[in-house]
Order: structure tokens, then sequence, then C-alpha cells
């Protein structure tokens, strides 16, 4: 039987009592010590999503409720996405890289390496309706063996970068302390990325050749520090933060937050209307069915 417990909505502006759902949060599983980064399935009906300090990826399958070890090791995975082909991306912070799941189990290497020099630990990941492939590189998995391999930085910062459709990498963006989510907005035209160190998140508007400007903070963390971000059909913005998630209107007033009883890192929109928040918080994978719909970027 799973679990549950009664859905906490606090309502900051008036604008956020559009946004509901079920009078109950599940909890689909618990047993992790750090669980990150769910990516949907909508062809399998299964959920993917990083156990990191476990070094492995656990597969929730919507049709039976079992959870069972997809991969492992698993590179100290964090993020990931799913492209517009169905594939597996992820964000191995173990191996320092980015990686691709192919249909026959195989992996390609997307990324390891700015100007000749390793990554630190790729955090979270996005993908373009061009095909292009945006990341961050904060320091997390080398800063201890906990979330992947005591190492040093052969770049020596922490940064955003974007891979091209025809692989090469770009630095977008190298101005954060430890940059983390990252998310376009419906029309691409913005990219939210979190910086956790300096506890906010940043908008940045994406030019026509890839690159980024501004870059202004665009909502700061009161509840500890930001990590994953997603957005809504609407624009409305969604961040995980230490005690929930926080919902900010695209003009940057804080709507109100959906409350949980673990620190949130990650989540995403799923199932067939992608009005199914599944959320990783601390050690358990939660689950709400709610009146928004996450985004479709051009192309999906």
């Amino acid at each position: 039987m799973v679990d549950r417990f009664r859905t906490r909505f606090e309502v900051a502006d008036e604008r956020f009592r559009r946004v509901n759902g079920d009078e109950w949060v599940e909890c689909l599983w618990t047993g992790g010590r750090w669980l990150e980064g769910p990516a949907w399935f909508p062809a399998a009906r299964h959920l993917i999503f990083s156990d990191i300090p476990n070094d492995r990826l656990l597969r929730w399958d919507e049709t039976t409720g079992a959870v069972g070890v997809f991969r492992q090791p698993a590179g100290h995975a964090n993020g990931h996405t799913v492209d517009r082909r169905g594939r597996l991306v992820s964000c191995e912070q173990g191996n320092r890289r980015v990686t691709r799941t192919e249909p026959d189990g195989s992996d390609t290497v997307l990324a390891d390496r700015w100007q000749g020099k390793r990554f630190n630990s790729p955090n979270d990941v996005v993908e373009h309706s061009d095909g292009s492939i945006w990341f961050t590189d904060p320091s997390y998995g080398i800063d201890s063996d906990y979330e992947g391999h005591l190492g040093d930085s052969e770049i020596g910062g922490n940064h955003v970068y974007r891979v091209t459709s025809d692989g090469e990498v770009r630095r977008v963006a190298d101005d954060f302390g430890q940059p983390n989510g990252l998310a376009f907005s419906p029309d691409e035209s913005q990219l939210y990325v979190v910086d956790t160190r300096a506890r906010h998140l940043r908008r940045f508007t994406v030019t026509g050749d890839g690159a980024l400007r501004g870059g202004d903070v665009f909502a700061t963390c009161d509840a500890g520090s930001f990590d994953g971000v997603r957005l809504d059909q609407a624009g409305r913005v969604w961040v995980a933060a230490h005690d929930g998630l926080h919902c900010f209107d695209p003009d940057g007033t804080l709507l109100g937050k959906l409350l949980l009883p673990e620190v949130v890192a990650n989540f995403t929109f799923g199932g067939p209307k992608r009005n199914h928040l599944y959320i990783c918080a601390s050690s358990s994978l939660y689950s709400l069915r709610v009146n928004v719909n996450g985004v479709r970027y051009p192309g999906w």
C-alpha cells in the first residue's frame, strides 16, 4: 500500500489559488540516500531517477508501482532528461561527463571535456528543440567521495555549457558559484538557471545563435537553497527548495509553495497530460496530480 499524507499548499498570492491538486501526496518509494534527477518516459510509463551516493539509477513502473534497479554502477549520475527521440540523457558526476543511453542500452558520450579539460561533475541537463544539450557543471561530485570521486577541478570554475548538435562544446555562462538546475521557458526564449551557492535563480535571454544575455536574479530562496527547476505551460516557474516546491509567476512574484516533509532536490512533470508531479526529496519519491500541465517545448 502506498503511503500518503494530506497535501499542504501555502498561498502567498491569490493567483496561486488557481493551482491545486489531489488532496493527498503519495509517497511512492523510500529508502534512498539522496534522490535526484527524475525523468519521465511516457511510452514506457515509467520514471528513471538517481540515488547518487548509492551509485544507482532506479526505475518506478507506473503500471505496477514496483521500483527496481535500472543501472548500477551509474557513474554517480545526478540529473537526467529525455530527448526528443525518447532517449535518456544523463549527467554522470562520478565520470565527469554527459551521456546518452541508446535504444540498445549502450552509452554515447556527448561531452566530457571543454578545451581539453575534464568537467568537474555535470549536474543537470535540458535539451533545446534545435537538438543542443545544455547542462550545468558545479563541483559537488569532486568535493568528496559521497556523490562522486574526490578530485581537483581542471577547468578552475563552475560553469554552464551547451553541446551543439554536431558535438561542439561551448561555455555559455561563467559567473556562477554553483550552477545547478536549469530549464527553458515554454517558447525557449529564456533560460532559468539556479545558483545554489548564491541561493537564487537567474533568468537569461537565449539569443538566436545559442548564446545567453542578461542573467538577472529572478528569485531568491527563503528556505535553504534552490535546486531543480521546471516550468508549467502557463510559464509559472517551479523550483525545488528545502521545504518543498516554490512556485513563481513569470513576473517574479512568489505565488505559493507545495510543502513536503523532506528536502526537495528535483522533480518533473509526467503522466499522459504532464500534470503529475514526480518529486525526489532526500530519501523518498513523492507524487501528486495537479491542475497545471508541465511545459511542452517546441518540437515535442
